[in-house]
């Protein structure tokens, strides 16, 4: 038994309370050495039980320590660890437990006080500890999530609805390649004017990048928090837009910046023109007077962009005018969520009333922080719900689309992703293949339709709430910023119908079959390296789909492990009566099992 791989702590993600009655707990040991594992609990102030109610198994059977022994299942694995867990619902909502293992030749007890030979029995102190389940602390984020499809809209270059609102040097639409300056002249009455594409596509959520009054085509340089940007039009407008998408069962979320302000921001202006008199000089990191943009800024930035300065969100004044801007546009104009940029620069005490303000507005909002890193100490219940999940991202383009790793290093990766976070998290965590921020997922495949195909699958049948770019339902390529911001042709000619509709139905699928989305578990039932092709299985206790996917540019026919009998393809309408799939290269399948 190789103990010194064994690890565990009792915190997040390791052990977390699922809801008012289930705590979740997991455990992982060295990959194969571990046959079983045995969750050893109960309640710490009647360790020693003799109560039935106290009793998961035959109450009938003799004991004088009840103590119970619950089978952990083994629900996962990459290259070096297995990956155990167990469900408890402890009767009195509180727990102590610890871990027994076997490896076929040794048997050993794990506590919080280290390794026994067999458990303790007289002091529950050994024993890891989950005081109470205090209804607060549960890790709350809206339901309605869950069942989300986003569709992200980077709004100068969706659609041009209403030219009189156009900036000045505004060009002609699509009449040429994005730059990091130009403007096409995007706006809302666009976006209410091809309402249909995103309703026709099943579309129930829309992200916007930045709405706010600024100076670039982006908007990330915010002057003014609490106007909208008149090229894409008025409050008026923007309030008819919000209502016409919840009238076609849509949400909203709005894309807000809190680390740094536009260069031009009149708090900053004010400190350039006033130095240390200003009022504004302590909402922001200056390090000296006058200010200097070069060779270097001297005051703090977003990376080193001398037009982004960051401001201070500790200061008072400051934090109650943003928290202001927080709670203004989900009560005025009802906006279903936030998302955050740089979220991982900006203080967790910040964080912490922001989520505060905006659930007092609206106890169902979205909030979301854009987190390209293992984002654990902003997902205790007490800031976000939810990042921006690019380790699933990489992971997908990884395998999918660049060919860096292997059918068994894609579930490898795709096993730690959903090891980083609780099980509350990856039902509502913000999946995406490509964004504002990376070239077009289809750039990256280097135009391959299938290996892109791939990627949609995996996506829209994978735990959390998908996003799709704007445009890539259409095969719009890009590569990376500014190239990925091109204009929505808007032109049948230069759009992919076929990959129009093979998307639609992904999602159709996703709603009318809810363990495709978060109903149902999510575990790899085959993998092959050989073929570069796998399975994945997704279930219930009443209901089995499996996934089949052949990133190879040759034919392949997977047998599922565990499963016989017959099925019905959901994305080619017909019966099948043998589970060895024979898969055309770069495709998918999705099986019902009857």
């Amino acid at each position: 038994m190789i103990k010194e791989a064994i690890y565990h702590r009792a915190m997040s993600p390791f052990v977390y309370k699922y809801d008012r009655e289930t705590i979740h707990i997991r455990f992982h040991t060295k990959r194969n050495d571990i046959q079983s594992v045995d969750l050893i609990w109960n309640d710490p102030y009647d360790w020693h039980s003799e109560d039935p109610a106290m009793w998961n198994f035959d109450p009938d059977k003799p004991s004088f320590w009840r103590t119970f022994e619950t089978p952990m299942e083994k629900i996962g694995h990459d290259d070096q660890y297995d990956y155990w867990f167990i469900a408890i619902k402890p009767p009195f909502r509180r727990l102590r437990y610890g871990f027994r293992l076997h490896d076929g030749n040794e048997t050993a007890v794990y506590t919080e006080k280290g390794w026994f030979e067999d458990k303790p029995l007289d002091d529950t102190g050994y024993y890891f500890c989950v005081p109470f389940i205090n209804p607060v602390d549960i890790f709350h984020a809206p339901s309605w999530v869950k069942d989300t499809v986003w569709y992200q809209i980077f709004p100068d270059r969706f659609a041009n609805g209403d030219p009189s609102n156009d900036p000045e040097g505004t060009l002609p639409w699509n009449s040429t390649e994005p730059t990091v300056t130009n403007f096409f002249g995007g706006d809302f009455q666009g976006i209410i004017d091809h309402i249909d594409h995103i309703v026709d596509l099943g579309i129930t959520g829309i992200y916007f990048c930045p709405i706010f009054k600024a100076t670039t085509n982006h908007k990330y340089d915010t002057l003014d928090y609490m106007e909208i940007d008149p090229q894409f039009g008025t409050k008026e407008q923007f309030k008819q837009l919000v209502d016409l998408l919840h009238e076609n069962g849509i949400k909203v979320m709005l894309d807000a910046v809190f680390n740094h302000v536009g260069y031009n921001h009149p708090w900053f202006l004010d400190v350039v023109e006033k130095g240390p008199q200003s009022e504004y000089r302590d909402w922001f990191y200056l390090r000296d007077f006058p200010i200097e943009t070069t060779p270097k800024p001297n005051y703090d930035t977003f990376a080193f962009e001398k037009n982004m300065p960051k401001i201070n969100t500790e200061h008072p004044a400051l934090k109650a005018y943003l928290l202001e801007v927080a709670r203004y546009w989900v009560e005025e104009f009802g906006i279903d969520g936030w998302r955050l940029d740089v979220a991982n620069e900006v203080d967790h005490a910040f964080w912490r009333d922001f989520r505060k303000t905006v659930k007092q507005a609206n106890p169902d909002a979205y909030i979301l922080g854009e987190i390209w890193h293992d984002a654990q100490p902003w997902l205790q219940g007490d800031q976000f719900d939810a990042v921006m999940n690019y380790p699933f991202t990489n992971a997908s383009l990884n395998y999918f689309a660049l060919d860096r790793t292997s059918a068994s290093e894609f579930r490898d990766e795709l096993t730690r992703v959903e090891m980083m976070n609780t099980t509350n998290v990856n039902e509502v965590t913000f999946n995406l293949i490509d964004s504002h921020d990376t070239p077009r997922a289809l750039t990256r495949a280097k135009g391959h339709k299938g290996k892109f195909k791939l990627l949609m699958t995996s996506m829209l049948t994978y735990t959390g709430s998908p996003c799709i770019y704007y445009g890539d339902e259409i095969g719009l390529e890009g590569e990376q910023d500014p190239g990925c911001r091109r204009c929505m042709p808007w032109d049948e000619t230069q759009e992919d119908r076929e990959l129009f509709r093979y998307i639609q139905k992904l999602i159709r699928l996703r709603k009318e079959h809810p363990v495709l989305a978060n109903a149902g578990s999510y575990r790899f039932n085959l993998v092959d390296d050989e073929s570069n092709a796998l399975i994945v299985e997704r279930c219930t206790k009443d209901e089995t789909y499996l996934i089949y996917f052949n990133n190879s540019e040759t034919v392949s026919k997977l047998n599922p492990l565990w499963h016989t009998g017959s099925a019905y393809d959901l994305l080619h309408d017909r019966d099948v009566d043998s589970l060895e799939v024979e898969l055309a290269p770069f495709s998918a399948t999705i099986l019902k099992m009857k």
